[in-house]
């Protein structure tokens, strides 16, 4: 495993190497750095000029000018980055930092958003195959992938922001508009749970009037300018999360499980009441540190508790604390949804950006700036990246589940929970496994749009702005983080192939 991972390594910097100087090469050919300064009427033009090619050492042919900044990478290993100058004199290794942060934000949570639901639905389709609901989410799956990503931020910003907006500052929702979303609903609900047409008119009839009811006692009690779960929410999600973890992962006859789960939402319960006062001032730092503690506390329990299978009941504790402990934060940001929409904000979409300028609030405040100026790009890669997950996890899932060994399960009688859990999905992931690392530089590269459409200060930015002037160096930048972040995924996903397929550690 070792040679395994060195010879990885060693592939992967030769790589790196190679693609920067092509790269760095086709970048520099690209237009005339000195055009600005030779269209200029300055009258001290000509020493800008001169300035200008000793800085950037445009004096020298770019296949050496290479050499020299690769040779300033090297000195990364030492802790003496040199990335070199922009055009402004601004030395790029201190334009990363904030660039790079902006955009992994960004691409991170829509990147983990689109794995998890992407393969959720992917599975459930494949599941109930050429119903209702496998046709219906293949239509969307398939007109969301043929969006390109500036036509889905523009629609956002159109529907979501600008509307939204409009309907916060007087949330009274339309009649015509309360039946049609009861109807969406029921319409969504019907087809999830299928069934034959008797079924599906009962589903759709309760989905539809609970629906309208929901919304009209929302509207009613001012939850959408003052929105909050409360603890009879908090309770009944938490409590959900613990089914929905037992069911899936281990069984509902299982006993143990049952005792770990339901330990782990009893405890997440009494935090809600027992932590208010400590959440009211907690920090970045405060919350890290109980979320550490929460997946302890859920490892602990399953480990003493879990008898045989001390792993399974392991991920079980870990699982449903911590996603408690998510429902419980989640309640604590809508409550501060008021005094940000009061005191700091009239309209709180944000469609420009990726923080309010000048906010200073605390961390609950901070969050939430930060989720309403990220929400609709987020949505715009998630919505792309997720119609592909979809796709490819549903066919693959339908690859296994014709497998022999599939039916060899079924024939000895296993349930059919642990069929597709234990058996079925666990080879489905292996070539998602390929996806995943090479979609995080599809997203990357999206992020480029989706950053211009949106006015985000990230890599995006640095790379458009650099390109548009054939200034090399922050256009380097940007290259050298996006090809260390493929390269390192893709070394992940052959870590992930070792983990999910056990012959290939063998060979």
């Amino acid at each position: 495993m070792v040679s395994f991972i060195a010879r990885r390594i060693l592939v992967s910097v030769l790589i790196l190497i190679a693609a920067s100087f092509i790269m760095y090469n086709l970048a520099a050919i690209a237009g005339n750095p000195l055009a600005d300064l030779q269209s200029s009427n300055s009258p001290n033009r000509d020493q800008l000029i001169a300035a200008r090619t000793a800085a950037q050492h445009l004096n020298i042919i770019p296949p050496l000018r290479w050499g020299l900044w690769i040779t300033g990478v090297g000195k990364c290993v030492i802790g003496q980055c040199d990335l070199g100058t922009t055009f402004h004199n601004q030395p790029v290794a201190q334009l990363l930092p904030q660039a790079v942060g902006s955009t992994i934000q960004l691409v991170t949570f829509s990147f983990i958003l689109a794995i998890v639901f992407g393969i959720g639905l992917g599975v459930v389709t494949a599941l109930r195959v050429y119903s209702g609901f496998d046709y219906s989410i293949t239509l969307v799956s398939f007109f969301l992938y043929s969006l390109p990503s500036f036509l889905m931020a523009v629609l956002l910003k159109s529907f979501i922001a600008l509307d939204y907006n409009n309907f916060l500052a007087d949330p009274k929702i339309p009649p015509v508009n309360l039946v049609l979303i009861a109807i969406v609903v029921g319409l969504i609900v019907q087809l999830i749970v299928g069934g034959i047409l008797k079924r599906r008119a009962i589903v759709f009839a309760v989905s539809a009037v609970v629906t309208a009811g929901m919304l009209l006692l929302m509207q009613a009690i001012g939850w959408f300018t003052n929105p909050s779960l409360g603890p009879v929410f908090v309770i009944l999600f938490s409590a959900g999360i613990g089914l929905a973890m037992v069911a899936l992962l281990a069984g509902t006859k299982n006993r143990r499980a049952w005792l770990v789960a339901g330990i782990n939402v009893l405890i997440a319960i009494i935090c809600y009441f027992a932590l208010q006062g400590l959440l009211n001032i907690s920090s970045g730092g405060t919350i890290f540190i109980l979320a550490i503690v929460t997946v302890l506390v859920g490892l602990a329990t399953g480990f003493f508790l879990g008898g045989h299978d001390r792993g399974l009941m392991m991920r079980i504790g870990a699982l449903t604390a911590f996603l408690s402990a998510g429902v419980i934060l989640l309640d604590r940001f809508m409550r501060s949804w008021l005094d940000y929409t009061n005191n700091y904000v009239s309209r709180p979409i944000a469609t420009v950006g990726s923080s309010t300028p000048g906010l200073t609030g605390d961390f609950w405040i901070s969050g939430i700036d930060t989720y309403t100026h990220l929400l609709l790009p987020t949505i715009s890669l998630l919505l792309i990246s997720f119609a592909s997950y979809t796709r490819y996890s549903r066919s693959g899932m339908l690859e296994v589940l014709d497998q022999d060994y599939v039916r060899t399960a079924r024939a000895k009688g296993l349930p059919e929970r642990t069929v597709i859990v234990r058996h079925a999905l666990r080879n489905m992931l292996i070539p998602i496994a390929t996806l995943v690392a090479t979609d995080v530089g599809a997203l990357l590269g999206g992020a480029i749009i989706t950053e211009n459409v949106f006015a985000i200060s990230g890599m995006g930015n640095l790379f458009n702005s650099g390109l548009s002037i054939t200034d090399v160096n922050p256009v380097m930048g940007y290259f050298l983080v996006i090809a260390i972040t493929a390269i390192a995924f893709n070394f992940l996903a052959d870590l992930a192939y070792s983990a999910l397929d056990p012959r290939v550690r063998v060979r």
